[in-house]
C-alpha cells in the first residue's frame, strides 16, 4: 500500500472534514478544522493529509498553542485530530502522519507538542504524562490521556502551567 503524505490544499477541505467526522464518528472534529483553519495562526504546512492513490484517507492537524505560568508563555504545538477513515484504521496510516507532522514541526523549529489520547498509542512516539513537566491541561482529563513530548532534548526545560487551546476548540463540543 502506497500512502503519501503531503500538506493540504483548499482542495482537499471536503475531503479532511468527510475523513474526520467518519473517523471520529460524529461531526465536530471536522468541524474544528474547518474553525481553526480561519485562525491566523493556521498553517497547512502542519494540516497534512495521507492519499492512496486519488482518496484522501487520513488527516493530521498540529496547531499552536500557549503553555502558561504565572510569569511566562510558552509556545507549543496541540497534536488534534489525528483521523483515519474506519476501514483503513490499524495499517499504520495514522502512525505515518503522526510521524510526518512530528517531522514537520521540528523543521518549523516547535520544541515540544501536546496531546491528549490514548496512553497506550502515542508513548510509542515520546509522548508522556505532562504532568512530568507540570503541564496541565484546562479541564479535567486522566492524567495519563493529556501528554507532551519534546522535540528537541530540552524542549520543555523550564515551562510548566496550564495549557491555553485556541477559542475554537471551546467553540466545538
Amino acid at each position: 500500500m502506497n500512502v503519501d503524505i503531503r500538506p493540504e490544499t483548499a482542495s482537499d477541505y471536503h475531503s479532511i472534514r468527510e475523513v474526520d467526522d467518519l473517523a471520529f464518528e460524529q461531526p465536530n472534529e471536522g468541524l474544528l478544522v474547518v474553525k481553526l483553519r480561519m485562525n491566523p495562526s493556521f498553517s497547512p504546512t502542519f494540516s497534512l493529509i495521507a492519499q492512496i492513490a486519488d482518496k484522501i484517507v487520513g488527516h493530521i492537524l498540529l496547531f499552536p498553542i500557549t503553555i502558561v505560568d504565572r510569569k511566562h508563555n510558552h509556545t507549543s504545538l496541540a497534536l488534534a485530530p489525528v483521523a483515519v477513515i474506519p476501514e483503513m484504521q490499524n495499517c499504520g496510516i495514522g502512525s505515518t502522519l503522526i510521524r510526518a507532522g512530528l517531522t514537520a514541526a521540528t523543521a518549523e523549529g516547535y520544541s515540544s507538542v501536546i496531546v491528549l489520547g490514548h496512553p497506550d498509542f502515542y508513548p510509542r512516539f515520546g509522548f508522556k504524562p505532562a504532568s512530568r513537566w507540570n503541564i496541565y491541561p484546562p479541564f479535567v482529563v486522566p492524567e495519563e490521556a493529556f501528554m507532551a513530548m519534546e522535540l528537541v532534548a530540552g524542549g520543555l526545560a523550564g515551562v510548566s502551567g496550564k495549557v491555553e487551546y485556541p477559542p475554537e476548540f471551546d467553540e466545538v463540543d
